[in-house]
């Protein structure tokens, strides 16, 4: 009972510590490492907070063998009840004087790139659709191994 008693406290403190992560992730995988154009990747994410504003990343895993230092990216994102909205993105993955970019674990690099400069706003509540498609010259891509989108909540 009087070890009981000493720990009571510091499990309130642990638990008192932890707070709710406001974020939504999710990757998809490329097969065999070759993205093709009509390979679009489709996922949707639920905004229930409207008075929050939201950065919008993606998140692009690569071979070292991946041969550009950037890539071009079509986002598509359309509200609850609203029409599609196209976005172009020339993303950065690294240059040849500094290497990649991103956190590196031997031959696999990972890079999460924030989409715009500000946080914005989500006007609406429900489920919000998004499409991303690689428009490199390249047929398929190779050395892709994953793309997907996150949202978070700016603190």
């Amino acid at each position: 009972m009087k070890y009981f008693l000493w720990l009571l406290p510091i499990v309130f403190l642990l638990l008192s510590s932890c707070s709710r992560i406001d974020f939504f992730e999710k990757d998809t995988v490329i097969t065999n490492y070759e993205w093709s154009h009509s390979n679009i990747v489709k996922g949707k994410f639920n905004i229930i907070d409207t008075a929050s504003l939201y950065n919008i990343f993606i998140v692009l895993r690569h071979t070292d063998a991946y041969k550009y230092n950037n890539i071009w990216l079509d986002l598509a994102l359309q509200p609850p009840g609203d029409s599609l909205r196209k976005f172009k993105f020339d993303l950065s993955l690294g240059n040849d004087a500094l290497g990649w970019e991103g956190t590196g674990l031997n031959d696999i690099w990972e890079t999460r790139k924030r989409l715009t400069s500000v946080p914005i706003k989500m006007d609406k509540i429900g489920p919000y659709n998004y499409q991303i498609g690689q428009i490199m010259r390249d047929e398929p891509l190779k050395y892709v191994m994953s793309v997907g989108i996150r949202i978070e909540k700016a603190h």
